[in-house]
């Protein structure tokens, strides 16, 4: 049997956030960030195209508090409109 590790809280967390690459997608989840986690800061954002340039991943390093503040991240990223995947 695999036993998951815990995180300890507070931590460093990165999410990877990836969409269609379109004018606004970045800002979109920048707020959606800055809601659960209102001290990041935006122009730690990493952002890389896709090869082909149809996509674009968001990288974030939240500093994350509890198992409930991550939950209520991933669920808005992945209930918004413009994210095509959460990781």
């Amino acid at each position: 049997m695999i036993e998951l590790a815990l995180l300890e809280y507070p931590c460093d967390f990165p999410i990877k956030i990836m969409g269609r690459t379109r004018p606004g997608f970045a800002q979109a989840v920048l707020e959606v960030v800055r809601r659960h986690a209102p001290d990041f800061d935006g122009a730690t954002m990493e952002m890389k195209t896709s090869r082909r340039g149809k996509y674009l991943s968001v990288t974030c390093v939240i500093r994350a508090t509890s198992r409930e503040q991550l939950d209520g991240l991933y669920r808005e990223l992945c209930d918004h409109p413009m994210v095509v995947m959460v990781l």
